[in-house]
């Protein structure tokens, strides 16, 4: 079977502008493509940093990412990034990680949806990622037990998975997030999408790997 991997990370912008592409192709490809996505790890502080780093220049790009997809940002994500100062939240990308890891083992044919899922409740909703309790209404909807689920992200084991998703990323030379690639065989990678792309886009380029491999 051949995989659509789609490497993103749920702090990034444009991977939220990018969700309801990729839920398209998902949801159009999916009986005949695994899907595998795969978090990046954008954010990974060795000390924790304030949102007020990164503030300035998400108060800038989220406006360019409306713009070109169509995406709103929801006002409580936006307070964060607008008064900085009086913020608590410092952005680090392992635990939604962690989180769609221990999802994958659920519903490992929902990936893009969580994914989207993750994106929606930070960029919209306003959650903190890094807070357990964010998580809570995502297993309300997926009906996951929650004592399980946060026993698992708490695990060394799944800590580990994910940062193997970090490295694999890595190897596939991702530099910037969304990316997404079609993996014909063990050694055999097409990249699809590197940064923003639309539906029409990344649909003629995944037609044409195909073709070109007469699939």
């Amino acid at each position: 079977m051949i995989t659509l991997i789609y490497c993103y990370d749920a702090y990034c912008g444009w991977c939220y502008g990018f969700s309801e592409v990729i839920r398209k192709i998902n949801s159009e490809y999916k009986n005949k493509l695994e899907f595998e996505v795969l978090s990046g790890g954008m954010i990974l502080p060795e000390e924790p940093v304030s949102i007020g780093a990164t503030a300035k220049y998400i108060e800038e790009s989220y406006k360019r990412v409306e713009e070109i997809t169509g995406i709103k940002f929801g006002e409580d994500y936006l307070w964060h990034i607008e008064h900085p100062g009086a913020s608590d939240w410092f952005p680090n990308s392992e635990k939604p990680a962690i989180a769609l890891c221990v999802f994958k083992d659920y519903f490992p044919d929902q990936q893009v949806s969580f994914a989207a899922d993750l994106q929606y409740a930070l960029h919209f909703e306003g959650r903190d990622l890094t807070d357990d309790e964010a998580y809570r209404l995502l297993l309300e909807k997926y009906n996951i037990p929650d004592e399980e689920f946060y026993e698992k992200l708490q695990d060394k084991e799944y800590k580990e998975r994910t940062h193997y998703e970090f490295a694999l990323c890595k190897q596939l030379k991702v530099s910037g997030f969304p990316a997404v690639f079609l993996q014909l065989s063990e050694s055999k990678f097409y990249m699809v999408a590197q940064g923003y792309t639309d539906y029409e886009t990344l649909k003629e380029r995944m037609v044409n790997v195909l073709q070109e491999n007469g699939l």
